[in-house]
């Protein structure tokens, strides 16, 4: 609050033209109050310069990038400071200040994003990934036509759900659909959310099996077997193709991990992602012609149901 007033009042007067140097101003603040502070840096730099430091993407202007300076340790030890953001960056695991930048501009993104559009839950980026992919084909065949934009944004995991649906109730009083994996995780929340938040809404909460008619589904069985196999077989490279191993017809995520596992094989974390997107490459070369005609019927129900 001192602040606020001393520099208000001041930076006309005794503290005309000077330069403010603040080291970390927004720590200890709600992120709304650091957004707050940061407007209030905008307005302020009519008169004074103003340079600060800061870990929290909620002080990094999305907007005005060319503003920020990445400061960081060099491989000789001397600290350097620079408008090339990805500078600096030797260790891949460690991305120090970026992180604060990548987050700011992903903040900046997703706020841009669902103004005015319709959000669908779902259980991880991969199946953001693949939904965006099979929605955008069926919109440019005239499937289907949402009134609005449909986004996909990831819980996390079925155990989120509730977190993510409650903050975007928040957001236009009306609770979001979702669709969720037929696996126990996902049916388990899927129960839990009857019960709490979506109780007198359940026909929002939605099971991927009812569209695959295969017990066990995940968002992958929606996929074309021939896309996730080619896939799978392109970027995990196993002695033993994929695609000697499939059986259609069940779920495929388990033959996936037993397909690594027998041959001694431990898939990393997240593994899915990085076929997700392939798979959303692959599909939008595709002429919807050029899919089984009852994978589109399945994709058509899933859509209209979601945005019903």
């Amino acid at each position: 609050m001192s602040f606020y007033l001393v520099f208000l009042v001041e930076s006309e007067g005794e503290h005309k033209n000077a330069i403010l140097l603040l080291d970390e101003p927004g720590l200890s603040l709600h992120p709304l109050a650091q957004k707050n502070l940061a407007l209030f840096f905008e307005n302020l730099s009519a008169t004074n310069q103003i340079i600060f430091t800061t870990h929290s993407p909620f002080l990094v202007d999305a907007d005005n990038l060319d503003k920020a300076r990445k400061v960081y340790v060099s491989e000789n030890g001397t600290t350097k400071a620079t408008s090339n953001l990805n500078e600096g960056e030797s260790k891949k695991s460690q991305p120090g200040a970026t992180y604060a930048l990548n987050s700011a501009l992903n903040l900046h993104v997703a706020e841009s994003l669902l103004i005015g559009c319709e959000p669908i839950i779902v259980e991880g980026p991969s199946d953001q990934y693949i939904l965006t992919a099979v929605k955008t084909l069926l919109i440019s065949a005239g499937k289907i036509k949402p009134k609005k934009e449909l986004v996909f944004p990831p819980s996390g995991g079925a155990k989120s759900v509730k977190v993510i649906s409650g903050i975007l109730l928040g957001r236009d009083d009306d609770l979001p659909a979702v669709l969720l994996d037929d696996d126990t995780v996902g049916r388990k929340a899927t129960q839990e959310l009857k019960q709490e938040l979506y109780k007198g809404h359940e026909s929002k909460l939605h099971n991927v099996a009812t569209f695959t008619d295969v017990p066990g589904s995940e968002i992958e069985d929606l996929v074309p077997a021939d896309v996730i196999v080619e896939a799978l077989d392109r970027n995990i490279r196993l002695d033993e193709l994929f695609a000697d191993t499939h059986k259609p017809g069940t779920p495929i995520v388990p033959q996936i991990e037993n397909w690594a596992a027998q041959q001694g094989q431990t898939l990393e974390k997240g593994w899915k992602v990085p076929i997700a997107i392939a798979v959303k490459k692959r599909l939008l070369t595709l002429d919807l012609n050029a899919v089984d005609k009852s994978i589109v019927e399945k994709w058509t129900k899933l859509f209209e149901t979601l945005i019903r």
